[in-house]
């Protein structure tokens, strides 16, 4: 029953294979369950409300997609967007948490209808073949750098001037430092954390190197174990291994969506839209490729349009429920490259979402050092793909090459997307082979430029 549902067999898998993927995509991503209500707190939300949101949403709306859609994708509240609605939005300009999550729920009206009018897929459709596998590659440079800083292999070396510590008292701690005074450098190999994510990544590639099933799992639950035993972790005080969830403080159905409505939030809503535009595609794209869904042929990925309805439908989800933006997650790539193919694999992770409700202490159990290693292994397997990309043709290599080097390095996904998107059909304009490129690129050039010069 399972091999007809999700397609195993036409798709090079096993049951057994798509529940470990499904279980290393829940592990790698399973901190959003506690880094979304610390966030979202800061916003004045309760912090058990939003990891009911969270747990909730985030597993009805995977288990939606691979059972409507059979992708092996998870979604979740973005990480970048969490950020935005605290930072940017509530605390920022001063708005109330209720009508932030009104303009959630509207942007994700706004992306059901680009989506069910077709203009999402045509945008896929019209970016060129060098973009997608950019795409791809970039966002498993991204995954690499959340590994390395989750990790504390990479670090931020930051030594301000007299003139920069001023500044920073002056604005509160605002401040963006010199390039001169602020530094990646490697992380400090004398914590032991650090020494112990090392270790979980050497142990997880010779795991791999030998073709072993469920390596990035198993490396996982090793290192878990070796946290513990050498006291790098400890057991929570009056830990239990059920804990029921307080359904009373859950924030269901608390948006204000009038208050969204008011022109002054006409920006906010646009940037969420923007933003979730770009990240899911770039997601949405760069693991299906991974998990070699696209059609062999024409490149188009069967049921891509399906994908990006429950995509639309999972950010006014989580703005219901009393989260921020649910989207696709990056992460997912984590079971992709465990082996994941089909929808079984998000409905795995989808139900030890739910399970989470009154699981959640377990969670807490596994430390960073055991999950970061895993993003940076996944990185190394997406960047495969940077052979296919035509470097020795500057049109097709440029924008490729900016759409690789910003998502790490601005920690965008969409800015990364974004610059792909102007300096291509640029490029292929300046070279007189502008006949080239899809039309919809251009459009998507200028609505590009338009959103980071006003908005």
């Amino acid at each position: 029953m399972l091999d007809k549902l999700f397609q195993l067999s036409e798709r090079g898998t096993t049951v057994k294979t798509e529940i470990l993927a499904g279980i290393t995509t829940f592990i790698t991503m399973a901190y959003i369950l506690f880094l979304a209500p610390n966030i979202l707190s800061l916003a004045g939300m309760d912090k058990d409300a939003v990891l009911i949101a969270t747990a909730l949403g985030g597993g009805l709306v995977t288990i939606a997609m691979g059972l409507f859609v059979n992708y092996p994708i998870a979604l979740a509240p973005g990480v970048g967007l969490l950020a935005f609605y605290s930072f940017t939005v509530v605390l920022g300009m001063g708005v109330s948490w209720q009508t932030a999550l009104g303009a959630v729920f509207i942007s994700g009206l706004v992306f059901l209808v680009l989506t069910l009018t077709s203009i999402r897929q045509m945008i896929v459709e019209g970016i060129p073949a060098s973009m997608k596998v950019a795409i791809t590659v970039g966002i498993g440079l991204f995954i690499a750098i959340i590994g390395l800083k989750l990790s504390g292999l990479m670090a931020i070396s930051i030594s301000l001037s007299p003139n920069s510590l001023g500044q920073v008292v002056q604005t509160h701690g605002n401040l963006v430092p010199p390039a001169s005074e602020a530094l990646l450098t490697l992380g400090n190999l004398h914590n032991g954390e650090t020494l112990l994510a090392l270790f979980s990544l050497i142990f997880t590639a010779l795991l791999m190197a030998r073709k072993i099933q469920g390596s990035l799992l198993i490396g996982v639950v090793v290192t878990t174990i070796v946290s513990y035993a050498t006291g790098l972790s400890t057991m929570p005080e009056n830990f239990t291994v059920l804990a029921v969830p307080d359904f009373s403080k859950a924030a269901f159905l608390q948006l204000d969506i009038p208050g969204a409505l008011h022109m002054g939030l006409i920006t906010i809503i646009f940037s969420f839209t923007f933003v979730e535009l770009f990240d899911s595609m770039g997601t949405l794209i760069g693991t299906a490729t991974e998990a070699k869904i696209a059609d062999p042929k024409s490149g188009k990925f069967p049921g891509l349009g399906k994908a990006m309805t429950v995509d639309a439908i999972g950010v006014s989800t989580g703005a219901l429920l009393g989260t921020s933006t649910i989207t696709a997650f990056v992460e997912s790539a984590a079971g992709v490259g465990a082996g994941g193919r089909t929808g079984l694999t998000a409905v795995t992770t989808g139900v030890l979402f739910l399970i989470c409700l009154f699981l959640a202490p377990i969670v807490s159990l596994v430390p960073n050092a055991a999950t970061s290693p895993v993003l940076i292994i996944v990185g190394a397997l997406m960047l495969g793909a940077i052979r296919n990309i035509d470097f020795d043709d500057w049109t097709e290599g440029f924008p490729a090459f900016l759409v690789i080097v910003l998502m790490p390095f601005t920690y965008s996904i969409a800015n990364g997307i974004s610059a792909g998107l102007i300096a291509y059909p640029l490029l292929k304009i300046i070279a007189g082979r502008a006949k080239e490129v899809n039309w919809i690129m251009y459009v998507l050039a200028v609505l590009v430029i338009i959103r980071y010069v006003f908005f």
